[in-house]
């Protein structure tokens, strides 16, 4: 079954969910040198959503095999993640301040790996399509001294037959949910070739079940925004964006006034505009929903955005409901969505891939 995004938020666990470990993992081998990443955001910044705004996926598996639970994936996991990590080292670094701008760098600090247990069944939380903002761990970025705030969490919950679930929630501002998708589907093929390896112990290393006193999962970060924001998605075939001009806000308007008529609702007053080009820096500006529609003019741009495709709600494109973690074995439910935060939409403008074959525009309302 593969359910694309969450929609509606129905019983919660309550109480049913507790954290038996927290972990981190970092790449394999130190990074030298190190790399980093600019982004560009404005003088005298007051958006604190913007720090926010993460991407979150959720994958539910049944067993691979008798013994198979999610105490061994984790432990699993410690190992084929650092060696994913060791190519993608940026998702292991910290956010730091640079002047007035913010800057990730790869300084090894590691994700956070949460091992968790739901009182449940895993097809009852499927055929219950209950809400999955638990399964997802995050801590919000403290806006005054990020440095040392983790931007890429994996919750790996063991339900209390059937399976378990893989939970990741990743900074926008880290990486968008296409090269996401990426380094997932790396990890995976990396995992696969370790478990598969009749050389590896069948227990692995890291494996803690039961290792400590566990505690309420309300007490591990800051869920209350987890939950699901309305989303649409366009595409654009033809790289006709750079960062010294306008067209982006032209376009981010054109989206907007299509994304209002397909969700029925207008997005919030206030959003934030995300614009990644290839080879320049990130770079975030703060807008009105009324100034960036009062700039779009039928003359301006109109033949650029010609190519501009038919608008999707779901994110069935990443192609997630594949994703294997052992040989041949496909996720029964697969959730992915951009958080819900409160007055701010956002819409965030990303090259479909390195070689500059299109652009993938997200609008996400509140």
């Amino acid at each position: 079954m593969y359910m694309p995004s969450v929609s509606g938020v129905a019983a919660p666990f309550a109480g049913k969910l507790h954290v038996e470990g927290i972990q981190t993992v970092v790449p394999t081998k130190p990074t030298d040198p190190r790399k980093s990443s600019t982004i560009h955001v404005p003088q005298h910044l007051t958006s604190t959503t913007l720090l926010q705004r993460r991407f979150h996926v959720l994958l539910c598996y049944h067993k691979a095999y008798d013994d198979d639970s999610g105490w061994l994936l984790a432990g699993q996991i410690k190992e084929s993640l650092g060696r994913a990590l060791q190519e993608e080292p940026l998702i292991a670094g910290r956010m730091r301040r640079r002047e007035e701008d913010l800057q990730i760098v790869s300084n090894d600090s590691g994700v956070r790996l949460v091992e968790a247990k739901a009182e449940m069944k895993l097809d009852d939380f499927v055929d219950k399509r209950l809400a999955a903002a638990e399964l997802v761990c995050w801590e919000d970025v403290v806006e005054t001294n990020p440095n040392f705030n983790p931007l890429f969490y994996v919750q790996v919950t063991n339900f209390s037959c059937e399976g378990y679930s893989i939970g990741i929630s990743c900074s926008l501002l880290l990486i968008d949910p296409f090269v996401l998708t990426t380094f997932l589907k790396n990890w995976s093929n990396i995992h696969k070739n370790i478990v598969s390896n009749h050389n590896a112990p069948k227990i692995p290393a890291f494996y803690l079940p039961h290792h400590g006193k566990s505690y309420p999962a309300q007490l591990m970060g800051t869920n209350t925004f987890n939950n699901a924001a309305e989303t649409v998605i366009f595409k654009i075939p033809t790289n006709i964006l750079n960062s010294d001009n306008n067209i982006h806000k032209n376009l981010a308007a054109r989206c907007i006034n299509e994304a209002e008529r397909e969700i029925g609702r207008n997005i919030a007053p206030n959003l934030s505009l995300f614009l990644k080009v290839p080879h320049e820096d990130a770079k975030v500006e703060i807008c009105s929903r009324e100034g960036l529609l009062e700039s779009l003019s039928s003359d301006q741009g109109g033949d650029d955005f010609n190519g501009l495709s038919s608008c999707v709600r779901t994110w069935d494109e990443l192609e997630l409901k594949h994703l294997c973690f052992n040989e041949g074995k496909k996720p029964i439910y697969v959730s992915c969505w951009i958080n819900s935060l409160v007055d701010e939409g956002s819409v965030m403008i990303v090259p479909v891939d390195a070689d500059n074959s299109g652009f993938q525009i997200v609008v996400t309302f509140t």
